[in-house]
C-alpha cells in the first residue's frame, strides 16, 4: 500500500523553472521504479520521466535536455526539475510507483496541475 502526494506544480512563464515533487510512504521506496506522467484536456496521459531502482533514467523526447527526473531513497521521494518550459509543457503531473521486483503493485499520486502562462 503506497500513497504518492506530488507538489510544486503552479504558475511558471515560458522558459521559466518548476521542481515537482512526489512524496512516498507506505511502501520499500527502494524497491519501485519511479516515473513522472502528464495529461492535459482532451490528451491522453503520457510517460514524461522514469527513474529505475538502480537510478537509470529515460526521458519522453519533447522533454530531453530540459527536464531531469531524480530520486532521493532516504526521504523516500522523487523529484522532476523542469528548465525551460513552453506552454506544451502545461498539464496534470502525476506521479507512479511501479514495484520493480516480486508480484505487481502500481501505484498512483492525485496530480499536481503545471500552467505556463506569461
Amino acid at each position: 500500500q503506497v500513497q504518492l502526494v506530488e507538489s510544486g506544480g503552479g504558475l511558471v512563464q515560458p522558459g521559466g523553472s518548476l521542481r515537482l515533487s512526489c512524496a512516498a510512504s507506505g511502501g520499500i521506496f527502494r524497491l519501485y521504479t519511479m516515473g513522472w506522467y502528464r495529461q492535459d484536456p482532451g490528451n491522453h496521459r503520457e510517460l514524461v520521466a522514469i527513474i529505475t531502482t538502480g537510478g537509470n533514467t529515460n526521458y519522453v523526447d519533447s522533454v530531453k535536455g530540459r527536464f531531469s527526473i531524480s530520486r532521493d531513497n532516504a526521504k523516500n521521494t522523487v523529484y522532476l526539475e523542469m528548465n525551460s518550459v513552453s506552454r506544451e509543457d502545461a498539464a496534470v503531473y502525476y506521479c507512479n510507483a511501479k514495484s520493480a521486483f516480486g508480484p505487481v503493485h502500481d501505484y498512483w499520486g492525485q496530480g499536481t496541475q503545471v500552467t505556463v502562462s506569461s
